[in-house]
């Protein structure tokens, strides 16, 4: 497991008002732990641990060439956007044996960002149909990997059969300024949900 240690850094300015929960979820090697890893403002707690050969006949590693690790528990981490408003982001592990985790996740969520791969689109109707049981509104993005197929964002929308309302975006998980732009869409969707006015 990985944390921050005790800094300056770590602590929340005094203005610090309202804090916001939010999940980052999709299936199992989507790239969650290095979404949450690229935000945080403070080094994130990852629950990291090596997959073994075991693991094999549960974890199907197809498309994620060279994994080695994978979520146990969550990650976690920290954006504050202003001087009012901190996001703790809850990244929960995409395999199924961890849903009863996942289900524990949501609860206090003002909502969720559905990580996905058009490599592997099948695999995130089951991260959605559980969203959508558990009532928690999502925007979905599109982890765009190295090989990732060129798909336009209109035949990826009516393959995951998403609402006209549900944000559907483009990001690399792995640059910051594409996933604040990705999370600033999800904030944004949920605060119009809402009817609060918006404080990013």
């Amino acid at each position: 497991m990985d944390c921050a240690p005790a800094s300056e850094a770590a602590y929340l300015p005094a203005s610090v008002r309202t804090a916001v929960k939010l999940l980052v979820v999709g299936h199992f090697a989507v790239g969650k732990t290095t979404f949450v890893g690229a935000l945080s403002e403070i080094r994130p707690l990852r629950t990291e641990e090596v997959m073994t050969r075991a693991g094999a006949f549960v974890d199907d590693v197809t498309g994620a060439r060279g994994k080695a690790t994978t979520t146990v528990a969550l990650d976690f981490g920290r954006v504050t956007l202003n001087d009012t408003l901190v996001l703790y982001l809850f990244g929960a592990p995409g395999q199924r044996r961890f849903t009863r985790l996942w289900r524990d996740l949501t609860r206090g969520a003002l909502g969720a960002l559905v990580l996905a791969d058009t490599r592997r689109l099948d695999r995130s109707f089951e991260v959605m149909g559980l969203l959508e049981e558990l009532e928690l509104p999502y925007a979905v993005a599109l982890n765009e990997f190295d090989d990732t197929p060129g798909y336009g964002l209109d035949e990826v929308r009516e393959a995951l059969d998403l609402l006209p309302s549900t944000p559907l975006l483009r990001c690399d998980a792995r640059d910051r300024v594409s996933a604040t732009g990705t999370l600033i869409a999800l904030v944004t969707h949920l605060l119009a949900r809402t009817g609060e006015p918006e404080e990013a």
